[in-house]
């Protein structure tokens, strides 16, 4: 007999990359209050995404996924969250341009906390701690008191979670998203930049438009489309103690199904997508679209077995499939997945995750991204998706608002000499504001050749 699903039957499950609380009495108590919490997102929203989602399957938008590797209490600010939407806004613009079709923007944040470790412990200077698995769990410092999980950092989570949701919908729909605020965009550092100057153009020709628009009557008053947008949230379900306490019933739609209410969307990692774990049983159930990491030690039966047990129905908009390979690995990687998927008619987006397969250690000992393998990846997954008679349908990027100094190379040429200038992450290595940009216009150069649209030349920085 088939166990009807909960958001408990995960607990039957085998599991990985959870940690060892030393009170569980403790971590139980706030689970309870958790419980008690209001959800985060709401149903409808999470259904309009789904159906967004739905779209980017059938080629007719565009996914837009980016966001910080693992928020921390140490950067939470409301600068740091507007400087990040800002940036997706204006790499939504870029894209927009390119692909001529909608971009759904979903944001990793207000609850990308927790990160998987390739290791649970870690030696420094002869020393051995419990490893630095995101600030939902224990504490960066190197140091036995912060290494240890503490049940009273999800409490923070949620509370700091609900804050950076309320500033994104503000943000979303009080009027920074106006069309006619698109020069408020771009950061200062970034203005004087190629890419700043770059997007200054795409702005005067919104204006322009705009201006046409106003004179026959369409005003940002008048369509909300000009002045509002949707920003979603996302982040990897890794931690499911936390999880399972915001999973609710939906009330309000005529859905009535299981939500996992502290995200519009969540994803299984390329560590936890074993098909008999407690991950993707507790992904079975939840009605949110879900994502699933494909690396390259994922094979196509694997993969279709996953697929069958994720998306049952095969619901476009249900499963987007986030390809993190590597530069050097992704043509080889990547086309048996596609041609399975394809071949078995599976209704599936496909995302590139170019971050994460490219990860590599500086000369000078820190963890960095070169910008050209990251445009590597980029360029082999649309390459991948022509030849196979597909559609590459988003981008998942690790990035933030700040001028921080992490992946190298980029217009801005940031040198491994330079890492230490302000490599401010609590994990992995994240493009600045003006690496983002420079990526998104390297993608929409990508997306006009592929629709054979007019104006297939790339923008000029001005001389």
């Amino acid at each position: 007999m088939t166990t009807e699903w909960t958001p408990t039957t995960w607990r039957d499950r085998p599991i990985r990359q959870v940690p060892e609380y030393p009170d569980r009495e403790k971590l139980d108590g706030v689970l309870s209050t958790l419980r008690t919490f209001p959800p985060l997102v709401f149903a409808g929203e999470t259904q309009r995404l789904r159906a967004s989602l739905a779209d980017v399957a059938a080629g007719k938008a565009f996914l837009l996924q980016g966001g910080d590797c693992a928020e921390s209490f140490a950067e939470f600010s409301a600068d740091n969250i507007r400087d990040t939407v800002k940036v997706l806004l204006q790499m939504a613009v870029v894209l927009t341009f390119g692909a001529a079709l909608p971009v759904v923007k979903i944001g990793r944040l207000a609850g990308q906390f927790a990160k998987p470790r390739s290791a649970p412990t870690e030696v420094i200077d002869g020393v051995e701690l419990p490893s630095y698995r995101g600030d939902i769990i224990n504490g960066m410092d190197f140091d036995p008191a912060s290494r240890i999980p503490d049940p009273k950092r999800l409490l923070r989570v949620y509370n700091q979670s609900a804050a950076t949701l309320n500033l994104v919908r503000a943000f979303a729909t009080g009027g920074l998203a106006n069309l006619e605020d698109v020069h408020r965009w771009t950061l200062s550092f970034v203005e004087k930049s190629p890419e700043g100057e770059k997007f200054e153009q795409i702005a005067g020709r919104i204006e322009e438009c705009l201006a046409f628009m106003r004179a026959c009557g369409v005003t940002p008053e008048s369509v909300a489309q000009l002045r509002e947008t949707d920003v979603y949230t996302s982040h990897e379900a890794l931690l499911l103690d936390y999880e399972e306490t915001l999973t609710r019933r939906d009330t309000i739609t005529d859905d009535r199904g299981w939500y996992n209410t502290a995200a519009h969307m969540v994803w299984i990692g390329d560590r936890t997508r074993n098909l008999d774990g407690a991950h993707v049983e507790y992904f079975k159930g939840i009605h949110n679209p879900i994502g699933l990491k494909c690396g390259p030690s994922l094979d196509p039966d694997e993969l279709l077995k996953l697929i069958d047990a994720l998306n049952p129905e095969n619901d476009p908009g249900r499963l987007t499939l986030i390809a993190r390979f590597g530069s050097d690995k992704v043509r080889d990687g990547l086309p048996p997945l596609v041609r399975a998927v394809e071949r078995e008619g599976r209704h599936v987006v496909w995302s590139c995750d170019p971050m994460h397969g490219n990860t590599v250690k500086s000369s000078t000992g820190y963890k960095t991204r070169p910008f050209d393998r990251i445009l590597a990846e980029v360029r082999s997954f649309f390459e991948v998706h022509e030849e196979e008679g597909t559609y590459a349908g988003g981008v998942h990027f690790e990035m933030t608002g700040r001028d921080v100094t992490e992946c190298i190379g980029g217009a801005t040429g940031v040198t491994e000499a330079a890492l230490s200038d302000r490599y401010h992450t609590h994990c992995d290595p994240r493009l600045n504001a003006a690496q983002s940009l420079e990526l998104a216009f390297l993608v929409g150069e990508m997306l006009v050749r592929r629709r054979g649209g007019v104006g297939a030349q790339p923008l000029k920085a001005a001389s």
